[in-house]
């Protein structure tokens, strides 16, 4: 396949420039200048702008079905456990999900998926194409991170049964934490000699890939605390974190750079509908984004409709954001922050042939999605 003439934002380079892009089983070739391969299908793109395919970076897409009662099937939360690290958000999703037709049809070709944010511990994400008659064909990679959440929902959900404070949620987190390394640490020194082993704790087994550093925690916190108290924790165990909705990231933006983090900012399209909710603004991801910190724009789907992913980042610019550091916002950043970047995120030679063609700025209401290619595919 060849994508000729098109204007390409390859979300590495600030500045666009015209050319060909060919692909071939499912991969990007080349990018940029004139190519001629024999037999390749054509793909006239003068005229139109390619983008890599849009990477929402926490989305519930396919885990809360589209049409299902009161919005949802709610297959995205477990209410009866505060800590279930053992839960797989792959285990939920519905690749049949009309949403995420939706999804391709606006650009979005890869979203972190997985559980929402009722528990301390919640369960892992895993990273998913936006095509696949399976969730098997659909994956990309699984796992990317560990959900975990403070602030107000673990307290809400759990008032009357386990968690009523902060303090609260933060002390269960620790004890998952302190749990799962002794076990991984009983299990080391037993060596080969299974009569030492520990009995078997499939919740502290989810965690050893989280204290080995393998997969990050993915912790939902939206006021300036709650991201402090993620960041403390992680410190106290050694483990990597990431920031999902960092709310109030702009209130504390020397302290997140110093954190050297990624943060993800979202979703803002959205009434304050909470009390931790009253400091909202388009203008944190330009502001953290401008403090040097790699910021990913999210719609935490199916809060946002996940189509919307580039219009929000249009709402960023509006409100004062660096256009190309917003479209990396939704390209490059969050394939870095799930741990897919070296297949998507950008229009790059070796990666998959994710691409977007447009009739104009994606970030702009009126602009249309023209065509998707997704693995090398034409999809839309």
């Amino acid at each position: 396949m060849i994508i000729r003439n098109a204007l390409i934002h390859n979300a590495v380079d600030p500045v666009p420039f015209t050319g060909d892009i060919l692909v071939k089983n499912g991969k990007i070739i080349s990018v940029g200048g004139k190519v001629e391969a024999e037999d390749a299908e054509i793909i006239e793109a003068e005229g139109l702008s390619a983008y890599p395919g849009f990477v929402d970076a926490h989305s519930h897409l396919g885990l809360d079905n589209y049409g299902g009662p009161t919005g949802g099937t709610f297959d995205y939360n477990e209410m009866t456990d505060i800590i279930s690290p053992q839960l797989r958000g792959s285990d939920s999703y519905y690749p049949h999900d009309a949403a995420i037709r939706a999804a391709l049809a606006g650009g979005v070709t890869t979203v972190a998926a997985g559980p929402g944010s009722a528990n301390v511990l919640g369960g892992t994400f895993f990273a998913v194409k936006t095509f696949g008659n399976t969730v098997e064909e659909a994956t990309l990679r699984d796992p990317v991170a560990m959900k975990c959440a403070f602030g107000e929902n673990p307290k809400r959900c759990y008032r009357d049964k386990s968690d009523s404070a902060r303090m609260t949620t933060a002390a269960k987190l620790r004890e998952a934490l302190f749990s799962a390394r002794d076990y991984m640490m009983r299990k080391e020194l037993a060596g080969d000699d299974r009569s030492k082993l520990p009995k078997y704790d499939m919740k502290a087994e989810a965690l050893i890939p989280v204290l080995k550093g393998e997969i990050p925690l993915k912790a939902h916190a939206h006021r300036s605390d709650d991201i402090m108290t993620a960041l403390r924790v992680a410190r106290e165990f050694g483990v990597r974190i990431t920031l999902e909705h960092c709310t109030e990231g702009h209130l504390i933006a020397k302290e997140l750079k110093s954190a050297g983090v990624p943060v993800a900012v979202g979703p803002t399209l959205t009434n304050a509908s909470k009390l931790e909710l009253v400091n909202k603004s388009w203008t944190t991801p330009g502001i953290l984004a401008a403090a040097g910190i790699p910021v990913s724009i999210i719609t935490d789907a199916p809060v946002i409709p996940q189509q919307y992913l580039p219009l929000c980042a249009g709402m960023a610019v509006k409100a004062g954001m660096d256009p190309f550091l917003a479209l990396q916002a939704i390209t490059i950043n969050p394939a870095r922050h799930i741990g897919v970047s070296d297949r998507v995120g950008s229009l790059e030679p070796g990666k998959d042939a994710d691409v977007v063609l447009t009739d104009g700025d994606p970030t702009v209401s009126t602009t249309a999605v023209v065509r998707v290619v997704l693995n090398g595919v034409v999809r839309v």
